[in-house]
Protein backbone atom coordinates (compact mmCIF):
# COMPACT_ATOMS: atom_id res chain seq x y z
CA UNK A 1 0.00 0.00 0.00
CA UNK A 2 1.44 3.74 -0.75
CA UNK A 3 0.15 7.16 -0.39
CA UNK A 4 -1.39 8.53 -4.35
CA UNK A 5 -3.19 11.39 -3.14
CA UNK A 6 -3.56 13.68 -0.05
CA UNK A 7 -5.28 16.39 -0.03
CA UNK A 8 -5.88 20.29 1.65
CA UNK A 9 -8.63 22.54 2.05
CA UNK A 10 -8.23 25.73 -0.26
CA UNK A 11 -10.82 28.60 0.15
CA UNK A 12 -10.29 29.44 -4.40
CA UNK A 13 -9.56 26.51 -6.73
CA UNK A 14 -7.94 28.75 -9.21
CA UNK A 15 -5.88 30.95 -6.72
CA UNK A 16 -4.75 28.01 -4.99
CA UNK A 17 -3.85 26.21 -8.15
CA UNK A 18 -1.94 29.79 -9.05
CA UNK A 19 -0.25 30.24 -6.20
CA UNK A 20 0.96 25.95 -6.34
CA UNK A 21 2.07 25.95 -9.48
CA UNK A 22 3.25 29.56 -10.39
CA UNK A 23 4.54 29.79 -6.97
CA UNK A 24 5.67 26.99 -5.35
CA UNK A 25 6.71 25.15 -8.82
CA UNK A 26 4.26 22.30 -8.66
CA UNK A 27 3.05 20.94 -11.78
CA UNK A 28 -0.33 20.79 -12.50
CA UNK A 29 -1.56 16.50 -13.13
CA UNK A 30 -5.25 16.88 -13.24
CA UNK A 31 -7.63 19.68 -13.97
CA UNK A 32 -11.29 17.63 -14.34
CA UNK A 33 -14.73 19.50 -13.44
CA UNK A 34 -16.72 17.64 -11.23
CA UNK A 35 -19.77 20.17 -11.21
CA UNK A 36 -19.07 22.60 -9.47
CA UNK A 37 -15.91 22.37 -8.22
CA UNK A 38 -13.01 20.67 -9.96
CA UNK A 39 -10.57 17.46 -9.38
CA UNK A 40 -7.10 19.74 -9.30
CA UNK A 41 -4.20 18.27 -8.12
CA UNK A 42 -0.39 19.49 -8.75
CA UNK A 43 2.57 17.12 -8.37
CA UNK A 44 6.61 17.61 -7.57
CA UNK A 45 8.13 18.95 -11.01
CA UNK A 46 11.28 16.19 -9.32
CA UNK A 47 8.30 13.16 -8.79
CA UNK A 48 5.41 13.68 -11.77
CA UNK A 49 4.52 10.12 -11.04
CA UNK A 50 4.63 10.39 -7.12
CA UNK A 51 2.29 11.57 -4.57
CA UNK A 52 -0.47 14.27 -5.77
CA UNK A 53 -1.45 17.04 -3.68
CA UNK A 54 -5.48 17.59 -4.00
CA UNK A 55 -6.53 21.23 -4.03
CA UNK A 56 -9.93 20.18 -2.47
CA UNK A 57 -12.95 23.38 -2.12
CA UNK A 58 -13.14 24.04 1.74
CA UNK A 59 -17.08 24.07 1.38
CA UNK A 60 -18.36 21.94 4.12
CA UNK A 61 -18.37 23.96 7.16
CA UNK A 62 -16.58 21.30 9.23
CA UNK A 63 -13.65 21.43 6.47
CA UNK A 64 -13.93 25.56 6.83
CA UNK A 65 -14.00 25.20 10.49
CA UNK A 66 -10.98 22.69 10.65
CA UNK A 67 -8.94 24.79 8.51
CA UNK A 68 -9.48 28.20 10.05
CA UNK A 69 -8.84 26.69 13.57
CA UNK A 70 -5.39 25.23 12.21
CA UNK A 71 -4.61 28.39 11.18
CA UNK A 72 -5.73 30.28 13.86
CA UNK A 73 -3.47 28.32 15.96
CA UNK A 74 -0.27 27.94 13.89
CA UNK A 75 -0.64 25.02 12.69
CA UNK A 76 1.14 23.63 9.28
CA UNK A 77 -1.48 21.50 7.57
CA UNK A 78 1.33 19.36 5.50
CA UNK A 79 4.92 19.59 5.08
CA UNK A 80 7.06 19.64 2.09
CA UNK A 81 10.83 18.40 1.85
CA UNK A 82 13.49 21.22 0.61
CA UNK A 83 17.22 20.27 -0.39
CA UNK A 84 18.36 23.41 0.64
CA UNK A 85 15.72 25.57 2.81
CA UNK A 86 17.43 29.04 3.02
CA UNK A 87 17.65 29.12 -0.59
CA UNK A 88 13.68 28.22 -1.15
CA UNK A 89 13.38 30.66 2.12
CA UNK A 90 14.51 33.62 -0.20
CA UNK A 91 13.10 32.37 -3.40
CA UNK A 92 9.69 32.28 -1.73
CA UNK A 93 9.92 35.78 -0.05
CA UNK A 94 11.36 37.29 -3.37
CA UNK A 95 7.76 36.07 -4.64
CA UNK A 96 6.03 37.84 -2.02
CA UNK A 97 5.19 34.46 0.30
CA UNK A 98 5.21 35.07 3.86
CA UNK A 99 6.41 33.22 6.29
CA UNK A 100 5.23 32.96 10.04
CA UNK A 101 8.51 31.22 10.62
CA UNK A 102 11.77 31.63 9.15
CA UNK A 103 14.60 28.83 8.96
CA UNK A 104 14.82 27.75 12.09
CA UNK A 105 16.91 24.71 13.24
CA UNK A 106 15.51 22.06 15.57
CA UNK A 107 16.40 18.18 16.64
CA UNK A 108 18.69 18.04 13.35
CA UNK A 109 16.57 19.78 10.70
CA UNK A 110 16.02 23.07 9.94
CA UNK A 111 12.26 23.92 8.61
CA UNK A 112 9.88 27.25 8.46
CA UNK A 113 6.66 27.94 8.16
CA UNK A 114 4.66 30.05 5.41
CA UNK A 115 1.04 31.48 4.63
CA UNK A 116 -0.33 29.82 0.82
CA UNK A 117 -2.83 32.94 1.17
CA UNK A 118 -5.42 30.39 0.84
CA UNK A 119 -6.31 29.35 4.02
CA UNK A 120 -3.55 27.03 5.32
CA UNK A 121 0.39 27.49 6.88
CA UNK A 122 2.54 24.92 5.29
CA UNK A 123 5.98 23.62 6.49
CA UNK A 124 9.25 23.21 4.84
CA UNK A 125 11.64 21.45 6.08
CA UNK A 126 15.59 20.70 5.32
CA UNK A 127 16.33 17.31 6.67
Amino acid sequence: MKIIVTSIFVEDQDKALEFYSETLGFVKKHDVPTGEHRWITVVSRDEQNGTELLLEPNEHPAAKDYQKRLFDDGIPVTMFGVSDIHKEHKRLVEKGVQFTMAPTEMGGVTLAVFDDTCGNLIQIIQQ
